[in-house]
């Protein structure tokens, strides 16, 4: 299983966009834009600013250890600029010619300027993610809507249907894959 990085983005899940950030290096640290209004791949009309957020998760958790967030309209929009994580994305949208596809997206500082990147999530596609590198991972949403309960929909790994190597999809099977590489 590949995983899906700003150097790797064969099969990608339609709408989804890796928007790569710029990291400015100088002897007094680092600074990196992490959204501009004039980036209209992830940001414009159709993509508003509704709120932004972050959270930190200890490494080796999972944000659902058994199921998948959903948004019927929302977009979300990921940054990891701390730790390193892997971002597990499921299509079931029936109109979508990428329908039924996993993409295990690793993000985060743990994987060098490269691994700064925004995450664009469609609505509709189910996701998730895996804080796995060796201190806990931060990250920070700018979702196109204000926080409503109603517009944050759960599934089960089992009931959504995705698949990963041949067998339901679960965070156990990420972390073997993991371990593998």
């Amino acid at each position: 299983m590949d995983f899906i990085t700003l150097n790797n983005q064969k099969n990608l899940i339609k709408d989804v966009i890796l928007r790569p950030l710029k990291v400015n290096r100088d002897p007094r640290g680092f600074l990196v834009e992490t959204l501009k209004t004039d980036w209209v791949d992830v940001f414009g009309l159709s993509l508003p600013f509704a709120q932004t957020y972050y959270s930190i998760t200890e490494s080796g958790v999972a944000r659902d250890e058994d199921r998948w967030h959903v948004h019927p309209t929302q977009v979300d929009r990921f940054i990891f600029p701390r730790g390193e994580a892997v971002v597990g994305l499921y299509d079931p949208r029936e109109d979508s010619p990428t329908k039924g596809m996993v993409n295990l997206v690793k993000m985060g500082e743990d994987n060098g300027d490269e691994g700064q990147f925004l995450l664009l999530i469609p609505s509709k596609v189910m996701h998730g993610f895996l804080a796995v590198g060796k201190t806990p991972t931060m990250i920070i949403n700018y979702p196109t809507l204000l926080y409503n309960p109603a517009e944050e929909g759960r599934v089960s790994f089992m009931q959504s249907g995705a698949t990963l190597e041949g067998k339901t999809f679960s965070w156990d099977l990420v972390r073997e894959i993991l371990i593998k590489d």
